[in-house]
């Protein structure tokens, strides 16, 4: 399947199960509270499948996969008999208009605490938070290659993606972070981010690249994959040749290669450079040599890295009981860093950058599903989570506008006016019409760029 195809194809599974489950929570509250429910809508357009159910529901899939409703029989919409009155939303008590609107949202909260709750039992494969280079200002705070990240301030961290969400939430905050950390010799300590830095650029898009962050997972095994003619290598390494050490000093990775030859080759004398070949261990003398790149001197060997992919070495597993508290706990993580987010980007504290449309959303869905079900559950839960904060905004023609309109009845004892209402739904449709917008705006750059 081609990347275009599947994205395409997750993001209608993904929009699917979040509509189906967000009207869903409207339409069951709806008929639990008497009112009478007469489309339940996947998406809009013309019909696709239809059918009408035992209580007169019509149910329908459309062709246009972006949302769904839920349409109830509504006097405000339409004439309604006598008879049907009690049946009509728009006649129900406040209290019940409330539950109904507010079951979307809560629809879809629940439906991410189960997500998660499914991804811990089957467990979801990640990278163990353990530092292959440190640089920059993770280096100045005294991070080091084989540190292992145990905390973010309060926040315990297992793995790569948890690590790299709290140092995004640290980043907006602008303060410093404490870093609770295990080091390669086995002891704990703590280390001071200072997130507070104005020299710094930092971005929460980026949280690991922008701190001089580089997952040990993510370093180039120290393997020879191509040497260049007329090089120091040259007749000396070969494809395949495991890089040991060099003037005794370990190489670990790839990455390291560099950083020693820099140190050591000044001196002019031939380097001992220790290999792996066909399971032997063999010790060569090497000459390294010096090139000019952008007026500054630097020392070569002349091999390139064989490539690589990085495999996971961690699970985030628990069984079916432990999984409870543990997806609840992720959800008011996700919930919590989600809603700063949002205050700081109407405080201005945040790019707007940060606001994502759907070729993004699908791109996401695409390579989520890629790295197997748990990654797709867990990006289904974020999205839905998402969902339910987003509609419960207070912006008229969103279910938090509604909310907001029935709390301010209930305050002043009558409904608002029809001129009221009309002017809310114009100007939710033209803020609704502008963040989609500039979300359209920010997946085409990013597409671009």
């Amino acid at each position: 399947m081609s990347e275009f195809v599947g994205s395409v194809w997750w993001l209608i599974v993904s929009l699917g199960v979040l509509v189906t489950f967000h009207e869903f929570g409207h339409y069951w509250v709806a008929r639990r509270c008497g009112v009478r429910v007469l489309r339940f809508s996947v998406g809009f357009g013309r019909p696709l499948w239809k059918r009408v159910g035992k209580d007169g529901t019509e149910w329908v899939v459309a062709a246009l996969p972006l949302g769904g409703y839920v349409k109830m029989l509504d006097g405000r919409e339409g004439d309604v008999a006598p008879e049907e009155r009690a049946q009509a939303f728009d006649g129900r008590p406040i209290g019940q208009r409330i539950a109904i609107v507010a079951a979307g949202p809560l629809a879809n909260l629940l439906l991410c605490v189960g997500l998660l709750w499914l991804m811990f039992v089957i467990g979801k494969p990640d990278f163990a938070p353990e530092i292959g280079r440190a640089s920059g200002v993770s280096a100045e705070a005294g991070l080091r290659h084989g540190d292992r990240i145990m905390a973010v301030g309060d926040r315990e961290v297992a793995t790569w993606t948890a690590t790299g969400i709290a140092l995004a939430a640290a980043i907006g905050d602008q303060a410093p972070v404490i870093l609770r950390v295990r080091t390669a010799d086995g002891g704990e300590v703590q280390r001071v981010l200072p997130l507070d830095r104005t020299d710094l650029d930092l971005q929460e898009t980026r949280p690991l690249q922008t701190l001089g962050l580089l997952p040990k997972q993510w370093l180039l095994p120290a393997v020879v994959g191509e040497v260049a003619p007329d090089s120091a290598a040259s007749g000396l390494l070969r494809p395949g040749d495991r890089l040991l050490a060099l003037q005794g000093q370990a190489i670990d990775a790839f990455d390291h290669l560099s950083p020693l030859l820099q140190k050591l080759a000044p001196n002019g004398d031939p380097l001992q450079l220790d290999i792996e070949r066909d399971g032997q261990r063999l010790s060569l003398s090497v000459q390294p040599r010096a090139v000019e790149e952008n007026g500054e001197t630097r020392w070569l060997l002349g091999v390139r890295p064989a490539p690589a992919r990085a495999e996971h070495d961690a699970l985030l597993r628990h069984g079916p009981v432990a999984a409870i508290p543990a997806a609840a706990r992720e959800t008011l993580h996700m919930g919590g860093d989600t809603l700063k987010m949002l205050w700081r980007m109407l405080t201005g504290r945040a790019s707007l950058e940060n606001i994502s449309g759907p070729i993004t959303i699908a791109q996401v869905a695409n390579s989520s599903a890629d790295l197997g079900l748990a990654w797709f559950l867990y990006f289904l839960a974020l999205l839905s989570l998402s969902l339910c904060i987003i509609n419960l905004l207070p912006i008229p023609v969103l279910d938090g506008g509604h909310l907001l309109y029935y709390l301010i009845e209930l305050g002043l004892g009558r409904p608002l006016g029809e001129q009221v209402l009309v002017a809310g739904q114009y100007i939710g449709m033209a803020l609704l019409a502008g963040l989609m917008g500039l979300a359209f705006y920010n997946d085409i750059l990013r597409l671009v760029s």
